[in-house]
């Protein structure tokens, strides 16, 4: 339980807010610890998972000391906010918070998620759209923008930004099922500027001129889209992209609601229970010949460097070639665009995928797979 109205926020700064006040959460590595348990809410966090995140290279002893002080400290102001003591509670082999999912924007950020692609499949795309669209509008900024010089914030930004961008997608992808394409055009021309070699809003972009009768700007995105891919990353546009280039050019019809329906069957089968959620603390990859890796709480990066956590070194593996990330709905495998790409259950993941309990990984000439608990 939580008093009405305290509310905790990582999809921006780090916000605890009591009402109209914000709580201040203290020093950058107070407020650190608190990010790393409350991207974990619900879930221990071990002591040398806190340390690792927060200190890094410092000497171990001290920062044990050092967070001993400020879990304290912030006992003391959810106390004095009116939080139960058992909030943030010892729990081996380190800390658990516990705060309802509702109370956090990332919390409701999945839930409203869930709820559009479930109203999606079923053909309800206006309810899709609406829920969609206040899943986007638990943003405030990037992610943990505040705690930007913390190594681990790098790869659950990456996660979460491509959670999000996966949103943006099917909100525009509803909303031009609802007839309103002209109105998505503008929000993904600013999105492609920003993410310019994601297919599927490219994909979005194409349709939506082409669905308002603009076949020349429809053909134009296509093309730029083609030279980006061409120029920046050395590839052709992917099958989707090029299928539905030929059938403006056929000028054919196209079924955007079936389309929409689709791709929302599709991501309900990868869509997360809750129970998965809380096993994945435990979660790790194993080898072929069963060597065990385990992920580490936050974000486990695998290449070819020494740097990382995972270090698979073969030629056909990426310095950095891509990072586990679970920030508190699941482990994510994100591609850091590798050379040779991160194969997901056989298929070429494009940026990032949800994973489950028995997934098989294949990266380079490596497989792995993935077992929680």
């Amino acid at each position: 339980m939580r008093p009405a109205g305290i509310d905790f926020g990582v999809l921006g700064t780090l916000r605890m807010a009591a009402g109209d006040h914000v709580v201040s959460l203290g020093a950058p590595k107070q407020r650190a610890v608190f990010a790393m348990l409350l991207l974990n809410r619900g879930r221990p966090v071990s002591v040398d998972a806190l340390i690792d995140a927060v200190w890094e290279q410092s000497p171990a002893a001290a920062a044990r000391t050092a967070l001993h002080s400020y879990i304290s400290n912030l006992r003391k102001i959810l106390a004095e906010s009116g939080m139960p003591r058992e909030t943030l509670a010892a729990a081996p082999p380190g800390y658990r918070l516990d705060v309802p999912e509702d109370a956090t924007d990332l919390g409701r950020f999945e839930k409203e998620k869930v709820a559009g692609v479930r109203a999606a499949a079923a053909g309800h795309f206006p309810s899709a759209a609406v829920h969609l669209s206040a899943a986007l509008a638990q943003w405030r900024g990037p992610v943990l923008g505040d705690l930007s010089d913390f190594a681990f914030v790098d790869a659950v930004a990456a996660a979460l930004v491509d959670e999000r961008i996966v949103v943006e997608t099917a909100r525009a992808e509803a909303e031009i099922a609802c007839g309103q394409a002209a109105l998505v055009i503008g929000p993904l021309e600013s999105l492609v500027a920003e993410q310019p070699y994601r297919e599927p809003l490219w994909v979005q972009l194409i349709t939506a001129y082409y669905s308002c009768g603009r076949q020349a700007d429809a053909l134009d995105a296509f093309r730029r889209v083609k030279s980006i891919l061409a120029e920046d990353l050395g590839i052709d546009p992917g099958a989707a992209i090029s299928a539905l280039q030929q059938r403006i050019l056929r000028q054919e019809p196209l079924d955007v609601q079936g389309a929409a329906q689709a791709t929302a069957v599709h991501t309900i089968g990868r869509l997360r229970s809750d129970s998965t959620r809380s096993s994945a603390s435990r979660a790790g990859l194993r080898d072929a010949s069963g060597r065990w890796f385990a992920l580490r709480a936050m974000a486990t990066r695998i290449g070819r460097l020494a740097d990382n956590d995972i270090v698979l070194d073969a030629a056909d593996v990426s310095r950095h070639h891509a990072v586990i990330v679970d920030a508190g709905s699941g482990p994510v495998m994100v591609d850091l665009r590798s050379a040779n790409g991160v194969y997901v259950q056989g298929t070429r993941i494009e940026a990032n995928t949800n994973l489950f309990d028995g997934d098989r990984i294949r990266i380079g000439a490596h497989e792995f797979t993935l077992e929680l608990g």
